[in-house]
């Protein structure tokens, strides 16, 4: 994904600054790779809802030729829902309910939500570089503990849109310096530029861990 062009700048993304070029394909592209697709739940809502007009189309056409239903009457499928909560148990009604809010809230979520994947861009005046938060999460790690000067497992660093949160667990005996870390961290986002820049918090444990 290389374009010899200016940054893209994306009017229809929020939060997503494409920075490769100008050309309305690698938008997409872009968009595509930090957005996740809603084609998944508005299949799934679709099925359900041809399902629905299936079955009672059929109902109908049995119920005109003077067949018995295959489940319910519509009139009587009807005037039961009017009626409801008679002639339900209470578990049973609170139990569909449940699973019908359930249903309910998941296409709401999907609907409103940005869908965002766990991903950052890199600005670059040439490629256009997507990045998975846990990559740029394991590169901060590393320039964390070497400003810190402690192991591996004692680093650990969260990245999410708009945070980077760095806990640190300095030796014991050693004293490990917050704003050392803070600055290694900053600068090192500052090389990788990425898109967008999110604010870094460290948390040093105020217990060490025995050294080796």
């Amino acid at each position: 994904m290389t374009q010899d062009q200016t940054d893209i700048v994306d009017d229809t993304a929020p939060g997503v600054r494409p920075v490769a070029g100008e050309d309305p394909a690698m938008t997409r592209i872009l968009r595509r790779e930090t957005h996740s697709s809603r084609a998944g739940a508005a299949g799934i809502a679709a099925v359900l809802v041809i399902l629905l007009c299936v079955y009672a189309l059929l109902e109908a056409g049995v119920r005109a030729v003077g067949q018995p239903p295959w489940l319910i009457e519509p009139t009587t499928a009807a005037e039961r829902i009017i009626a409801l909560p008679d002639g339900i148990s209470p578990l049973l009604l609170g139990a569909g309910g449940a699973v019908i809010a359930m249903i309910g809230l998941f296409f709401l979520l999907h609907a409103v939500l940005p869908g965002r994947r766990a991903r950052h861009l890199l600005r670059d005046p040439r490629t256009a570089v997507v990045v998975d938060d846990e990559v740029l999460a394991s590169a901060l790690a590393r320039r964390a503990r070497t400003a810190a000067n402690v192991s591996q497992e004692q680093v650990m660093v969260i990245v999410s849109r708009q945070l980077v949160v760095v806990n640190v667990r300095p030796t014991s005996g050693s004293r490990v310096s917050e704003e050392s870390v803070l600055a290694a961290v900053q600068a090192e986002l500052e090389e990788m530029s990425p898109v967008p820049m999110p604010a870094v918090r460290v948390n040093v444990a105020a217990s060490g861990v025995v050294g080796a």
